[in-house]
């Protein structure tokens, strides 16, 4: 007879030493291309993201997406199918006893669709299907994107050096879903930034933040491990292009939700200055947070570092928090359960009703229906 503890069955069913996003493998037509290794011998990739600033432009591309997608099925299932005249043959389907479609001849032999073999048919599946090439190593840094750059101008491109798997500790070097989110609502709402200071917590590679930088006037961007943070700096220095002049300061510092102080030994790499401690309190008016509660420990570290912080700001201030909620099959449940999501909503609901006589925390929920900026896959569990 085993004995299993209850707490060993709210472990998953599966489990993994790494972690992938998925994020670039929705981004069409583009290439991700290893520049170095990093301090821990991680491969790092270049990635570029266009930014669709037209919303017509976007949606003119979804409607011929959609038209694409239809001639894709249209295609796929027999529908343009072509003899070797060129003559679209008639056909006839049946369902068989199973209720499976066959597509049958006109001598009633069953037909396959064979995948193209003219250069000219390999043109026209180009034509129907999204390439994506999620790893080809580069001939050099400098020309890395070359070509592509050639075809957009530089505001359009948020430049991003990212890794692609990591072990769960290192999740903050990928790019996830709930940043494009965020950064997606902050150039919807560009007025609303518009010349504020700001906070992130956990701002991992610092694509939010990068955004946010295009319109407000101050942004902290805050993480934490050596590693993290200087690949963060280094994609700030790359996207100095998409800043005003004089706006846009991006600030990269360690902000450890484990420890009660700011770090400020200035031997310490992203240390802070008294002064810039002085700052945040007296001027920042937004925080935000994206994908980062996916550990409870790190969600309960969290909720209590948003704590102390709004507890010392000088302005009331607007906190924005992006999600993605992830499925998991416990077997304790024996289901699927959000119990990440769960635990940070049970973190939510007790700062709302917190009773403090300084400070009063509103909760209140944004419809996503604001414009895609970004092009990822905007999900329903985001």
């Amino acid at each position: 007879m085993v004995d299993i503890t209850e707490k060993e069955m709210d472990n998953p069913t599966f489990q993994c030493d790494t972690v992938l996003s998925d994020v670039h493998l929705h981004c069409p037509n583009k290439r991700h291309f290893m520049v170095r290794l990093n301090g821990v011998g991680q491969p790092v990739f270049l990635s570029h993201f266009k930014l669709l600033w037209n919303t017509e432009v976007s949606a003119s591309e979804k409607h011929v997406r959609e038209a694409t997608t239809e001639k894709e099925h249209q295609y796929r299932s027999g529908d343009e199918l072509r003899d070797k005249d060129g003559n679209n043959p008639k056909k006839e389907r049946e369902l068989n006893s199973e209720g499976v479609e066959a597509l049958l001849d006109d001598d009633g032999d069953l037909e396959v669709v064979r995948r193209p073999r003219s250069a000219s048919d390999l043109e026209a599946e180009d034509l129907l299907r999204d390439r994506v090439y999620p790893v080809i190593l580069m001939k050099g840094k400098e020309d890395a994107f070359e070509d592509e750059e050639q075809e957009c101008t530089c505001g359009d491109i948020v430049k991003i050096e990212h890794t692609m798997a990591t072990p769960l500790e290192d999740v903050g070097k990928q790019v996830w879903r709930a940043a494009f989110l965020l950064a997606d609502y902050i150039l919807f709402k560009r007025d609303t930034f518009r010349c504020c200071s700001v906070l992130e917590l956990g701002g991992g590679t610092g694509m939010t933040s990068i955004i946010m930088g295009t319109v407000a006037k101050r942004v902290y961007c805050t993480d934490v491990g050596e590693d993290l943070l200087s690949m963060c700096e280094q994609n700030v220095a790359l996207n100095k292009h998409l800043t005003e002049p004089g706006r846009g300061e991006i600030k990269v510092k360690e902000l450890d939700w484990l420890k009660d102080e700011f770090c400020t030994d200035p031997e310490a790499p992203y240390s802070w200055s008294e002064e810039e401690i002085a700052d945040l309190h007296d001027q920042c008016t937004v925080i935000m947070a994206a994908d980062v509660f996916y550990d409870d420990d790190l969600t309960d570290a969290l909720f209590r570092t948003l704590y102390k912080i709004t507890h010392n700001l000088r302005h009331s201030c607007t906190v924005y928090l992006a999600l993605e909620k992830r499925l998991n099959f416990t077997l304790r449940h024996m289901d699927v359960t959000c119990e990440a999501y769960s635990h940070f909503r049970e973190n939510l609901n007790d700062l709302e009703n917190l009773q403090d006589r300084k400070m009063k925390y509103t909760v209140e929920p944004i419809k996503l229906d604001f414009c895609q900026f970004l092009v990822y896959e905007r999900i329903e569990q985001l």
